[in-house]
């Protein structure tokens, strides 16, 4: 298991072939509230990325980590300083050809490690899949966490709805990247309980719409690192169930 953009690339050439993995973590530059960093996306989706990477090297798979995917549709967060937001065909186009570069040099899985739910971008993510599935003949698993067979395992937080910025996703930076949230702050937030699943369902089309004044949604001040890192551990495992599901069955989903 290593970072691909560390190797050489003849290290890449023996990486490839039957058996190996390509992880693809996806996240976001987007507000996420007035205590976690715009990075926060970024932070979960390779902390699921590490943790995903680990199981499938266990089970003898050949595994790299590719270089984030920074950038993405994130229309949702656009009204906040700091959101960078893509067109969702511009990021389906991007993984697309990611994928293909992959298939071409002979990797056999792209495993995307996803931690931002904006609506458009799992959109683009789910035309892209499609794509790859179609042209490249490349094996693709990609676990969109919004579906019931994967939420129900990440907390009661995260399937209410109200979790962006939360104690959900505020823990894993806790367990990760504790010197990036403003601890002060955090601490002084009151409980956002509004669903922003709910409000996509609903039509709304902005944190604001949503009920998100300053860009958070749950409980905060309830995050501890311990859940983080608990978390990150089901992240993976749902990752590595994930690709798992695909070799075996085609479905993307657990068994």
């Amino acid at each position: 298991m290593q970072p691909l953009a560390a190797m050489t690339w003849e290290e890449a050439r023996d990486a490839a072939g039957p058996g190996s993995v390509a992880i693809l973590p996806v996240g976001a530059i987007e507000a996420h509230g007035p205590h976690l960093p715009l990075e926060t996306d970024l932070i979960i989706a390779q902390a699921m990325a590490r943790a995903g990477a680990g199981r499938l090297a266990a089970r003898g798979a050949k595994v790299v980590v590719l270089p984030p995917l920074s950038y993405t549709a994130a229309a949702f967060a656009g009204g906040f300083a700091g959101t960078v937001s893509l067109r969702p065909e511009t990021v389906t186009a991007s993984v697309v050809e990611i994928a293909g570069a992959l298939a071409r040099h002979g990797f056999a899985t792209l495993a995307i490690a996803n931690a931002h739910l904006d609506p458009g971008h799992l959109a683009s993510l789910d035309a892209a899949v499609t794509a790859i599935r179609r042209d490249s003949g490349l094996t693709v698993a990609f676990p969109n966490l919004t579906a019931k067979s994967w939420a129900v395992r990440l907390g009661d937080e995260f399937r209410s709805g109200a979790c962006h910025a939360g104690q959900f996703e505020t823990s894993v930076v806790l367990a990760e990247r504790p010197e990036l949230v403003r601890d002060a702050i955090r601490a002084g937030l009151p409980p956002n309980p509004a669903s922003l699943s709910r409000a996509i369902r609903d039509g709304k089309r902005s944190f604001e719409e949503a009920g998100g004044a300053r860009a958070y949604f749950g409980f905060p001040s309830q995050a501890t690192p311990e859940e983080g890192r608990a978390t990150i551990e089901v992240l993976g495992a749902i990752l590595d169930e994930a690709v798992q599901a695909e070799l075996g069955a085609g479905t993307g989903q657990p068994r």
